[in-house]
């Protein structure tokens, strides 16, 4: 038995304390910075304290005036990468918990087998396979659109994993009740495996939108046109600048931006999934 000794208490609280500020202190540096003028970061000193030029710099920003550096409004970036974070947080979530339910419930030939296979293309994520998945991208006319920028990233054997695995923890008795009350295999996933997975789909939801709202490499090679620009590649656009210096407070007022739309998914998704843990308990 661990004695309840106050210096320990301290030791934790001290411990997480240190974790927080270097986790936070990059943040921190990010809204310092577009706060001040476009040199102050270029001085080779790094103010700590805000300055005086925030309204003008996050104004500029939304009002288009840093042109040199921000090819697209912050608008149509902030909307791209919305539409497609939300695109392969649902679908993946659609597909994966579909995917689990039918290899659970449903018996059919090579079950296993296309379980495994699922399973085997946690080994060959994106980065390795973009090629052939740019090739059939390109080959099916879906460049420079939304649905090029989503589908090919919907599938997620780690989702199928976890619904397959708390499907599993679901006693058998449940699906032959619902036999006997006279309820299908669709009602059944309705009305009983969608409430009883609502704690795991918020968790999965969260990680799968920032997993979307951070991808880089697959939306700069599917767009050639500005108009489907997401906000990530556009901070780095606007970093990479050749005939001049990188407006630092711009770019740092696009990052905080950017951060705003994931912190208020964790949030919001968070009390969804400390309810789906209460109402579990009931």
């Amino acid at each position: 038995m661990v004695e309840n000794q106050r210096w320990l208490d301290y030791l934790a609280h001290a411990v997480l304390i240190l974790g927080v500020v270097i986790v936070a202190f990059p943040v921190y540096v990010a809204v310092i910075a577009s706060t001040h003028e476009p040199t102050a970061f270029t001085s080779g000193t790094i103010p700590l304290l805000p300055g005086s030029n925030a309204v003008e710099t996050y104004s500029g920003v939304f009002a288009g005036g840093v042109a040199a550096q921000m090819s697209v409004p912050i608008g149509v970036m902030l909307t791209n990468s919305m539409i497609m974070a939300l695109a392969i947080a649902f679908g993946k979530i659609v597909i994966s918990i579909l995917s689990a339910f039918a290899i659970v419930y449903f018996r059919f030939p090579f079950r296993v087998l296309a379980f495994w296979m699922i399973f085997i293309t946690l080994m060959l994520p994106v980065e390795v396979r973009i090629v052939p998945t740019f090739e059939v991208i390109s080959n099916l006319n879906m460049l420079n659109s939304y649905t090029g920028l989503t589908v090919p990233l919907m599938a997620s054997a780690t989702a199928t994993f976890l619904f397959r695995q708390v499907f599993l923890t679901i006693p058998d008795e449940m699906m032959e009740a619902a036999r006997i009350d006279g309820a299908g295999p669709m009602k059944f996933f309705k009305d009983i495996l969608l409430p009883m997975s609502q704690t795991n789909i918020a968790a999965l939801f969260v990680i799968l939108f920032i997993y979307g709202w951070n991808q880089y490499l697959w939306p700069i090679l599917v767009t050639t046109d500005d108009s489907y620009q997401t906000i990530v590649a556009g901070i780095k656009r606007m970093a990479d600048v050749v005939d001049s210096e990188p407006l630092w407070n711009s770019i740092m007022s696009v990052t905080v931006l950017a951060m705003l739309p994931p912190v208020a998914v964790v949030i919001f998704m968070q009390r969804l999934f400390v309810k789906g843990l209460v109402d579990s308990e009931k």
